[in-house]
């Protein structure tokens, strides 16, 4: 494997070396300054300097950091110079000859007054900005998420993907953090893909994908960060998007997006409901392989008809203190309200091949939920030069109660012969105190420093009643089952990081230090665990910049992966009559060293982003499943499922990111990633003596292409394909999954509106297939389609927006890349 990463580094740079051999020496000069807003001089990100060489007409440039500032490498020559940003008036400087570094300074953009009364687009195009140690994806008209949710955005970005169920993973690996904001959120919650999902797709500006953070940033998610980051216009006046969307399964949905600005105040909201109709099924066939098994096969077939009801909104304002500084408070507040209904036809068989019983089972599951976060931030930018003051407070909170009422009769008999109550309680209370100091030194050099304080209480309940005498017997509790379980957590950190540039290398090094301290109650076994540790996290991010624009990237960190909640609570709860997980109060965490080596190429309509990476887990956790000697009152065997701490893994792969637009009507981006997981492990069943082989080897990969296409009449036509392929752990074998979304859209009444039409997963395919081998107990083979197609028609409606000028020519040879989706 060493050998491999070594020869894939010298072909990087021997590849480096021949692009650079390509082309005649060139000397280069540098561009710097920075853009604030006049009126109140805050920085202005993305705000784009356009460079035209009057020698030979080309054009290039870049944009600008969250900072405000710019730095661009361009030969030596004549240029005429502009600074421009949506709804502000631009600053042209005349040609002039330069042939050394240039620094423009502090570049002030008033608003453009002229253009209030405009109705158009902002952000047509989503884009990408690399950076030294993360990935900014702006999310702007892409057709294929429109009235859908966070889970649907982080499906379209690279390097992401989003299986069947709702599970997030980056570059394949799940154990990534999510953040909103750049901070934990209760907006993700316990069960991240089901609160992923009532985050409305509208309301998310970008997404940062940060697969090498630095020092700044929590160190926990072994794979590494996504930060969602919310709506917060800032433009001058009243102005904002009302969007309705309509569907089939039966979907309807609102968003309202909104802010109005004055010289000392911003409002902004982000407002939306949603009423989803959301069908999917499953399908199981269970062989069990112990000669006294007295159901040999059971078939299962599940249907899910679930109707989600939700509402999400942000509301906040910005005061602008001083010139310099301004304090920002927020509220986000979600609620869903869930009414289910789940059936399973069963088919229980013998060894022989003959029906030892049929049963129909109902599950009717009612869930309401609610999120509530509160923020207050400070900032004080103290000078033009960078030095900057945060300080953030967060407190939030979660409740999610469900009720489960489950029946299950006998078809052949036509008897009831189960009756079930089930009663879950999730609620987590969290709060947050963040201080961040940014200190240059000089052009090139910048010191960071900073604290986070972070507490979650966790509250989990599970209550489970049974018939027991029938027809007419009452619903006894399972004592064995039932229990509740608290789980408190304090982390402390500080960090400190330095940063400086040498001509065209950049460093980016820092150091974090967490002490985590846990506290877990069983209320009902009246046990106490209480436990804490201290780790220190390294960091380092170096970036050396190529003759023409070209770069690499080098990346370590320290990661970690804490145990929580569930994986700790040692009582059981039931998935299922015969699945039984339990937590292990003994779990430790997983402490994940991690490479990444980057590479960035330009083209004129083509733009390639390489990297190859390489991450190694000890004491990593592996959930084994196992026969308990069991069975059900239907004569299936139980088997249960807990996680150990019981492998060392090691994770390597490669993966690039191309956007290439070979016509101004047709812009085609694509990822891909491959990657290689092993697993050294094995465990030992204390109860039978049984030594189990948990050693593995997989390669697998994900491709993903995205088209988009103007047509005549100015419609536009966006085809989305996917296809993860198949992989395996040491118990279960999947296999790959391929989807497709079609979606087109039009803008109507000059301008002021759109209509989008999008159908999701055209060919229905978006099907998890597993097979399961458990030996000499269970072979397994089973089916989920969380969501079946769906068909969505989108209107939406602008109100006093300025219309991105469209610069196609800079945008390519430019500092960003278009990605649609």
């Amino acid at each position: 494997m060493t050998k491999q990463i070594s020869l894939f580094i010298f072909c990087l740079f021997s590849a480096s070396v021949l692009f650079s051999q390509m082309a005649m020496p060139v000397k280069e000069i540098s561009i710097t300054g920075k853009v604030v807003d006049a009126n109140s001089n805050q920085p202005l990100e993305y705000a784009t300097i356009v460079l035209k060489n009057t020698d030979t007409q080309k054009i290039s440039g870049g944009i600008t950091d969250m900072e405000g500032k710019f730095d661009i490498k361009t030969p030596t020559g004549n240029y005429e110079i502009s600074v421009e940003f949506i709804s502000f008036n631009s600053k042209k400087y005349p040609k002039q000859n330069i042939t050394s570094d240039l620094d423009l300074g502090t570049i002030k953009l008033s608003e453009d007054s002229k253009s209030l009364d405009e109705v158009v687009i902002i952000a047509e195009k989503t884009t990408v900005d690399i950076r030294l140690d993360k990935k900014v994806f702006n999310i702007g008209k892409d057709l294929s998420i429109r009235g859908g949710n966070a889970s649907d955005v982080l499906g379209n970005v690279p390097s992401v993907q989003v299986d069947v169920e709702g599970a997030v993973s980056l570059r394949g690996n799940e154990n990534v953090t999510i953040l909103i904001d750049g901070r934990p959120s209760a907006l993700v919650g316990m069960n991240g893909a089901e609160a992923l999902r009532q985050i409305p797709a509208e309301a998310i500006e970008k997404i940062e994908v940060i697969t090498s953070p630095s020092a700044r940033y929590d160190a926990e998610g072994t794979a590494g960060i996504l930060n969602i980051i919310l709506r917060k216009n800032k433009l001058t006046g009243f102005n904002g998007s009302l969007q309705l969307d309509l569907g089939e399964p039966a979907r309807v949905g609102t968003a309202f997006n909104a802010n109005w600005r004055t010289k000392k105040w911003n409002l902004f909201t982000n407002t939306g409901f949603r009423y989803n109709e959301t069908p999917g099924n499953a399908f199981s066939d269970s062989d069990y392989l112990s000669p006294s098994a007295q159901n040999a096969k059971v078939v299962e077939q599940r249907n899910f008809d679930r109707l989600g009801r939700s509402i999400f909104t942000s509301f906040g304002a910005e005061y602008y203190l001083t010139e310099n500084s301004s304090i920002i408070g927020n509220i986000v507040f979600s609620k869903g309200n869930d009414d289910d209904v789940n059936s399973n036809t069963i088919q229980r068989f013998n060894a022989q091949g003959d029906i030892n019983e049929a049963t129909f089972r109902t599950e009717g599951e009612g869930e309401d939920e609610q999120r509530v976060q509160y923020t207050l931030d400070y900032v004080n930018n103290f000078n033009d030069s960078g030095k900057k003051l945060s300080i953030n407070l967060q407190y939030s909170t979660e409740e999610e109660d469900k009720l489960n009422n489950i029946t299950e009769i006998d078809t052949q008999a036509n008897l009831l012969n189960d009756l079930e109550l089930v009663l879950e309680d999730q609620n987590e209370n969290s709060g947050l105190l963040q201080i961040d100091y940014v200190h240059p030194v000089g052009e090139d050099i910048q010191f960071e420093a900073g604290y986070r304080g972070n507490y979650r209480d966790i509250f989990n309940s599970f209550y489970l009643a049974e018939r027991q005498d029938f027809p007419n017997g009452d619903l006894i509790p399972d004592d064995g089952l039932n229990n509740s379980f608290n789980y408190e957590e304090f982390v402390n950190a500080a960090y400190f990081q330095y940063g400086q540039k040498f001509n065209n290398i950049s460093l980016l090094a820092g150091l974090r230090y967490e002490y985590t301290n846990i506290e877990i109650v069983q209320q009902t076994s009246t046990t106490n665990d209480e436990r804490s540790y201290g780790n220190l996290f390294p960091t380092i991010n170096l970036g050396y910049e190529l003759e023409g624009g070209d770069s690499f990237t080098l990346g370590y960190n320290r990661r970690i992966r804490r145990p929580r909640g569930r994986s700790l609570n040692p009582f059981p709860s039931r998935s299922s009559e015969s699945n039984i997980y339990s937590g292990n109060v003994n779990l430790n965490p997983v402490i994940t060293d991690a490479i990444d080596l980057g590479y960035l190429k330009r083209w004129d309509k083509l733009t390639l982003s390489t990297s190859i990476y390489y991450n190694v887990s000890n004491d990593n956790w592996e959930n084994i499943q196992e026969d308990t000697g069991e069975i059900t009152d239907n004569g299936d065997p139980i088997t249960r499922r807990f996680p150990v701490n019981l492998s060392t893994q090691e994770r390597y792969g490669f993966e690039f990111t191309l956007n290439y637009r070979p016509f101004k009507i047709w812009n085609i981006n694509s990822d891909f990633n491959l990657y290689n997981v092993k697993t050294d492990g094995d465990y030992l069943n204390p109860t039978t003596n049984v030594s189990q082989n948990f050693d593995f080897e997989n390669t697998a990969f994900f491709i993903r292409l995205n088209q988009k296409i103007t047509l005549p009449s100015k419609i536009d036509l966006q085809v989305n394909s996917n296809y993860r392929g198949p992989n395996k752990n040491a118990q279960t074998e999947s296999q790959g999954v391929f989807s497709m979304n079609l979606a087109a859209s039009k803008d109507i009444f000059k301008e002021k509106a759109s209509i989008s039409v999008n159908f999701s997963d055209v060919f229905n395919s978006r099907i998890s297939k597993r097979t399961t081998n458990l030996p000499g107990f269970l072979d397994q083979y089973s089916e989920f389609q969380w969501r079946e197609p769906q068909f969505t028609v989108s209107l939406v409606y602008r109100f006093n927006q300025k219309k991105k000028v469209n610069r196609e020519n800079r945008e390519e040879n430019g500092g960003v890349e278009d990605f649609e989706g």
